[in-house]
């Protein structure tokens, strides 16, 4: 992963200057005055771990697995949202762990909380880095050090349950590799969120991960029958039945918790049958109220695809729903942005205004599903635009975290955000976030999609693109501040999908309520009564 960008180094790519232009144009983007930071640059705090403590460390999982060097620290800082990475390019590294610790098995993780429990060393559960909530930066202070622990090498398939369809990971596992894993045995978890390709299991538990195919297959919490937690006061082992009438289910504790109560050690996942067939399609509805209408009207009544999501005008305008054609030269031979009129980025050939859907389709009877679901389209106003649009989409879906870092780049700042609410309160919700934006920022472009619906609602993920001024961390700062108040007062959760890290712990407060609030900090503090954990991460303040 690309230390202060996303992803793999070699797919980064620079704007085309008539996209720069563009930017130029209409919304007033600079290209920054002072260059990016290298790696060697960054600046870091000295090590704050004595010596007898890094010894400790070492005792327990061994010489080699214990890493203070620059680069180790430096990736392991922060997370991938904007301001992460504008730090990052501005070579600020001081929220760096002072140590990184692999550990490489349950029993190692538990030694390793208990001797930091007692040492008073505040510990940071490592993944893949993606967290765009502030989720991976402790508030060191009153602690002897942090330390970053880094899961990877517990990155086994333990096994497979396939009469039960349960599959067992350690969390280290990465969702490329255990679809890989899964294939050999004809299975899928069908998880495909956008940080799919650098995330891990273990991660998409303890933040409540969507993917992008939720419709079809489910939340990654849905997903999970069971775990194992280790924490600094002892193991938990959770899950003994697909559901249970056993008293609370406090799998649910641990799901969505960040790393502040423990850390996942296993994962029992319920699994699927690799589908047979997959079919992705683009559908233009002529309003996003239209669009939402048909996507509600399948949510509840059915037949559901595997993955439906909406963009609204402005999305299918610019072309966001389709993120890998967004500078490149089109069938048109031009570099115009993909969603000019009459590119295939509003709708398809000779189709103008509007909103895009996406359709797809996976498993079996994927041919009647898909003729029951274009019946329901059809009905509600749809145009159908074929595959093409479908497929394009499918093929850029991990692709616009890339084409932020080379926003970045040109000067302008490019964040999302994103919530939920029920089906009655969608235009309430929809019209609060847009103006909070528009307020905070002056004259931002700000586009939004549905991409996960329900029986009763569906979330709001918003991309929103304004020129950096002289403080753009400062900036989105106070943008952020007042979408989450506007979240709260439109009667929406803080967090679909994303966690809520140091971002969201505020307005999450407020979501919960008081009560709310101090059971959290009781659970917090009879698995870790030290508070080492994630410090500042998920628990409101006092």
């Amino acid at each position: 992963m690309l230390w202060s960008g996303w992803g793999d180094p070699a797919q980064a790519r620079e704007l085309p200057e008539p996209v720069r232009g563009l930017l130029r144009d209409l919304l007033g983007v600079r290209a920054p005055q002072t260059p990016a930071a290298t790696l060697e640059s960054v600046r870091l705090p000295p090590v704050a771990l004595a010596e007898p403590l890094l010894q400790a460390l070492t005792e327990v999982v061994g010489a080699e697995h214990v890493l203070t060097g620059h680069e180790d620290r430096v990736r392991r800082t922060r997370g991938k949202s904007t301001p992460d990475l504008l730090r990052m390019r501005a070579g600020d590294g001081s929220d760096a762990p002072d140590a990184v610790v692999l550990a490489g098995s349950h029993d190692e993780v538990a030694e390793l909380l208990r001797l930091c429990s007692r040492e008073r060393i505040a510990v940071v559960p490592f993944g893949g880095g993606t967290s765009v909530v502030g989720g991976l930066a402790a508030a060191g202070d009153g602690f002897a050090g942090v330390v970053a622990l880094d899961l990877r090498r517990l990155d086994r398939l333990r096994s497979v349950d396939a009469g039960s369809r349960v599959a067992e990971f350690e969390p280290g596992v990465r969702a490329p590799d255990a679809e890989r894993l899964l294939a050999a045995h004809g299975l899928t978890l069908g998880h495909f969120p956008q940080s799919f390709e650098y995330a891990t299991l273990g991660g998409f538990a303890a933040a409540r991960s969507s993917g992008q195919a939720s419709a079809g297959y489910g939340r990654f919490d849905d997903m999970v029958v069971g775990l194992t937690l280790a924490a600094p006061a002892g193991t938990l082992e959770l899950g003994r039945a697909p559901k249970s009438a056993a008293g609370p289910d406090l799998r649910q504790l641990v799901l969505g918790s960040e790393g502040a109560f423990g850390v996942i050690t296993s994962l029992r996942l319920r699994v699927r049958r690799a589908p047979a067939e997959r079919r992705y399609e683009g559908w233009r509805f002529a309003s996003f109220a239209e669009g939402t209408a048909a996507m509600r009207a399948l949510a509840q009544d059915g037949p559901l695809p595997a993955v439906l999501r909406l963009s609204d005008e402005t999305e299918t305008l610019i072309g966001l729903s389709r993120p890998d054609t967004i500078g490149s030269t089109g069938s048109t031979g031009s570099n115009e942005p993909a969603g000019s009129a009459g590119s295939a980025g509003s709708g398809g050939p000779g189709v103008s205004g509007g909103c895009l859907l996406i359709a797809g389709y996976e498993g079996e009877r994927v041919g009647a599903r898909h003729a029951a679901a274009s019946t329901v389209l059809a009905r509600m106003g749809g145009q159908p635009l074929g595959a093409e649009p479908g497929e394009s989409w499918k093929h850029g879906r991990f692709s616009a975290p890339y084409l932020r870092d080379s926003l970045l780049a040109a000067g302008a700042t490019v964040e999302t955000l994103e919530t939920a609410g029920f089906w009655s309160n969608l235009p309430r919700l929809y019209d609060a976030v847009r103006l909070a934006l528009l307020g905070a920022l002056g004259s931002p472009l700000v586009m939004c999609h549905v991409s996960h619906v329900y029986d009763t609602g569906a979330s709001l993920y918003f991309t929103v693109v304004t020129p950096q001024d002289e403080d753009p961390v400062a900036q989105w700062a106070r943008a952020k501040a007042a979408v989450n108040t506007a979240i709260v007062e439109a009667g929406g959760t803080i967090t679909h999908h994303h966690g809520v890290g140091r971002d969201h712990r505020d307005a999450y407060a407020t979501e919960i309520g008081p009560l709310g609030t101090a059971v959290l900090r009781a659970v917090k503090a009879e698995l870790d009564p030290a508070g080492i954990l994630n410090p500042g991460a998920l628990i409101p303040r006092d």
